[in-house]
Order: structure tokens, then C-alpha cells, then sequence
């Protein structure tokens, strides 16, 4: 699986707006393999994390109800030019992360 974050960030009033979308395949553990009739296994992001000019301000908790390739979209304090980090991690001790600078 590619891991990629798209991350774009403006900044508008001392306000940032970060969007970002994750590629993720999000399966929740119950549902089956059509060939194999089998239970495809849980494989889900749990765990995102926002940093903004270094300073966290967002740690969000998922599970499995969480589509595929996930979109989030949130709004904090910040100015122009402040580094945007951010990371997910999942059930299966995969994680990612990606960087941007707000505009």
C-alpha cells in the first residue's frame, strides 16, 4: 500500500485551514472476500495527529467506521508560512506522515 498524505494548508486571518487526504484502504474486519468467502482482516487508522509550527493541536482517535482514504478537514490558529505536520497511525503498527506550509 502506497502510503501518502495530501496535505494543502491556507492561511486567511491569523486562521489556518488544513485539509488533508490519506490513502488508506480502511477495512473494518467485517467483510468477507467474495472469491474466498473469508473475513477480510481489520486494518484501520486509529490514531492522527496535527502539528502546527510544532505544536500539536489535534490527536483524534478513529476506528474502523472510518471510510476508505480518509479526508479531514480543520481549522486552527496560525499564521502564513507555519510548517503543518501530520501523521497517522493504524491497528497494524503502520504509520505515515507528511509536511506542508500553510499559504
Amino acid at each position: 500500500m502506497a502510503k501518502k498524505l495530501k496535505i494543502r494548508a491556507k492561511a486567511k486571518n491569523g486562521v489556518i485551514t488544513v485539509k488533508v487526504l490519506m490513502t488508506h484502504p480502511m477495512e473494518t474486519g467485517m467483510r468477507k472476500d467474495k472469491k474466498t468467502k473469508e473475513l477480510i482482516p481489520a486494518h484501520f487508522i486509529n490514531e492522527v495527529t496535527v502539528e502546527v509550527a510544532g505544536k500539536n493541536v489535534l490527536t483524534a482517535y478513529w476506528n474502523g467506521s472510518v471510510s476508505k482514504n480518509p479526508y479531514l478537514s480543520m481549522k486552527c490558529k496560525g499564521a502564513s508560512g507555519d510548517a503543518i505536520k501530520v501523521s497517522w497511525k493504524d491497528n497494524k503498527n503502520e504509520s505515515a506522515s507528511g509536511e506542508a506550509v500553510s499559504k
